[in-house]
């Protein structure tokens, strides 16, 4: 067993990072806006980061998409900016499903763009009366006379307002399909989601009578619950790596105060009390970034198999990552309640890491369900 990136994963760990630390002076005022940050945007261009979302036949840099190299680049966008790291992450999340099972015109058409962040997509499964229940959607499809209608709304969708389509899950019948809908359909109106504790490009989106042709579908029709699963398979893992970046800066903003705030004639980092807390938070991130690793190594190869371990890697990284910066906060005292500060930021952002993409305790149900399939 080798615990060691090899030079290929370095070489990216290394461009995100330089990413990373060239936006560092616009992090506060990005993850501070609801609406996209054109710096941001700009930046993901640059790095050309984003062609990790694509396989290289439409402009991509690795014959299949990597899951171990998308969690290390959003380990390091996270440490710095969660708007930064949603912008990347979205790119795949956004997109997996015209690349797993779009029609060669879809994919020529919308793949090559995504590679260079020219055009955002966005995932919309998520409505007002279904979040992790999503057989409860009650977003429809419906035959037409060219075709078939789209009928619904869809709740808390990110990058909704600036994605150029959208993958929309809906109920067909019996069933569940997946269809490609351009931002500019005629019915698809978007507004405003409520604010968050920490702000994300997100939004309602309504279907009022969307007129789709049957070459609008994304695979065959009733098997859109297969291409969610996919899209689980491949990207849940990241929100671990993700999760894990943040620890990991949280940490190190309690390590550069307690080592130079001095209280009772020492450094608080000499203080009983607070050398455990780091010692336990430096550890636990440990723990779980090998973990996340792992799961991201085992889904490079068959990402539906090992989706337990993904999500067994995103259930513990995040439960972590509010733990370890929660500690941060208090190891840092009155310094860790600034609004503005780093800290303060990280601990707004790590909350909402417990919830999407599958919460906690959803998770757990399928953990424990795929247990009692295996042991004998």
């Amino acid at each position: 067993m080798n615990f060691d990136l090899d030079a290929k994963y370095l070489e990216i760990q290394q461009e995100a990072r330089e990413l990373a630390q060239s936006v560092e002076h616009i992090a506060c005022e990005a993850d501070a806006s609801s609406e996209l940050h054109p710096g941001m945007l700009e930046a993901l261009q640059a790095s050309n980061l984003a062609n990790l979302m694509v396989p290289s036949r439409y402009g991509g840099r690795f014959e299949e998409i990597d899951p171990l190299a998308i969690c290390l680049v959003r380990e390091a966008l996270m440490a710095t900016s969660s708007h930064l790291d949603s912008l990347f992450a979205l790119q795949g999340i956004g997109s997996f499903a015209v690349t797993a099972a779009g029609s060669d015109a879809q994919r020529s058409e919308w793949l090559p763009r995504i590679a260079t962040a020219e055009v955002l997509p966005a995932l919309a499964l998520t409505e007002p009366v279904a979040g992790s229940d999503l057989k409860a959607v009650v977003t429809e499809i419906v035959p037409g006379e060219h075709g078939f209608i789209l009928n619904g709304s869809k709740s808390f969708i990110s990058n909704a307002g600036c994605a150029a389509f959208y993958v929309v899950f809906a109920k067909e019948g019996d069933s569940f399909s997946m269809v490609l809908v351009p931002a500019d359909a005629e019915g698809l109106s978007v507004t405003p989601t409520p604010e968050l504790i920490a702000p994300h490009v997100l939004g309602e989106v309504e279907f009022s009578n969307v007129l789709l042709t049957d070459d609008a579908r994304l695979g065959p029709a009733g098997k859109g619950m297969g291409l969610v699963l996919s899209t689980l398979s491949v990207f849940r893992v990241s929100v671990a790596g993700a999760a894990v970046g943040l620890a990991q800066a949280a940490l190190e903003e309690a390590v550069r105060h307690t080592r130079t705030r001095e209280q009772f004639g020492k450094p608080l980092s000499k203080l009983g009390p607070v050398a455990q807390m780091l010692a336990d938070s430096w550890t636990e991130i440990e723990m779980a970034r090998l973990l996340t690793y792992r799961a991201a190594t085992m889904a490079q190869s068959d990402p539906a198999a090992t989706l337990p371990h993904s999500s067994m890697a995103k259930l513990a990284a995040s439960e972590m990552a509010s733990k370890v910066v929660d500690r941060c906060v208090q190891m840092m005292g009155r310094w860790g309640l600034v609004r503005e500060s780093k800290i303060g930021r990280l601990y707004r952002q790590a909350r909402p890491m417990r919830i999407y993409e599958g919460a906690s305790e959803v998770l757990r149900l399928g953990i424990a369900s795929e247990l009692t399939k295996i042991v004998p």
